[in-house]
C-alpha cells in the first residue's frame, strides 16, 4: 500500500504541475474528466480539482461492484490528483514560455504522471473505466474510444469557449496518450552480471 501511495503522490504531483504550470495559463484542456473539469472552471470559475473529484466519484461507485480494488485505487487516485491540482495553483503563470513549448512540456509531464499511475493499475480518472466498458460492449479498441471521447470533449470546449487555441489541446491529448501507452507497455530492463 505504501508503494501505491508513493506512485499516486508522484503521478498526481506531475499532473498538477503539468496542468497548472503549462496548460491552464493558456486556457487549454486535457482529455477525460480533467478536460471537463477545466471547461467548467473556465466557464464558471469553479475549482477544477474539486470538480474532477466529483465527476469521478459516480464512475468509481459503479466500478465497486465489479472490482473493489480498482474502486479503492481509483478513488484514492482521483482524490489525491484533485487535491494536487488545487495545491499547485500557484504555479499558474510561473513559467513564461511560448504556447507550443508549454503544450509539449505540460503534456509530457502529465503523460508521465498518468503513465506511471496506469502502469501500477491506478487510474487517475474514471473516463478510462467508461472507455473500457464501452470497448467491451462494442468490440472497438479502447484506445480509439478514449481518443474519440477526448476529441468530443475538446470540440465541446471549442464550441462553448470559442477559442481557436483550444486546437492545441488535441496535441496535448495525443502526447499524453502516447506517453501513457509507452510507459504502460514498457517492460522492465534486466541487467545480467556474469
Amino acid at each position: 500500500m505504501v508503494k501505491k501511495m508513493v506512485v499516486i503522490g508522484f503521478g498526481s504531483t506531475l499532473i498538477g504541475v503539468g496542468l497548472n504550470g503549462f496548460i491552464i495559463p493558456f486556457h487549454l484542456i486535457n482529455g477525460g474528466f480533467l478536460g471537463i473539469s477545466l471547461i467548467i472552471n473556465y466557464l464558471w470559475g469553479l475549482k477544477a480539482g474539486l470538480i474532477f473529484i466529483f465527476l469521478n466519484f459516480p464512475v468509481y461507485m459503479f466500478a465497486f461492484k465489479s472490482d473493489p480494488l480498482y474502486f479503492v485505487n481509483g478513488i484514492i487516485g482521483a482524490i489525491i490528483s484533485g487535491i494536487m491540482i488545487e495545491l499547485l495553483i500557484p504555479l499558474n503563470g510561473v513559467f513564461h514560455l511560448p504556447i507550443m513549448s508549454s503544450v509539449i512540456i505540460g503534456a509530457v509531464i502529465i503523460g508521465i504522471g498518468v503513465g506511471v499511475m496506469l502502469r501500477n493499475h491506478i487510474s487517475p480518472g474514471g473516463m478510462d473505466l467508461l472507455a473500457l466498458l464501452m470497448a467491451k460492449w462494442s468490440k472497438i479498441n479502447v484506445g480509439v474510444i478514449i481518443f474519440a471521447m477526448d476529441t468530443v470533449i475538446i470540440f465541446a470546449a471549442l464550441f462553448l469557449l470559442q477559442d481557436a487555441k483550444l486546437f492545441y489541446s488535441l496535441l496535448i491529448v495525443s502526447i499524453v496518450g502516447l506517453l501513457a501507452s509507452l510507459i504502460t507497455s514498457f517492460r522492465g530492463v534486466q541487467i545480467f552480471i556474469p
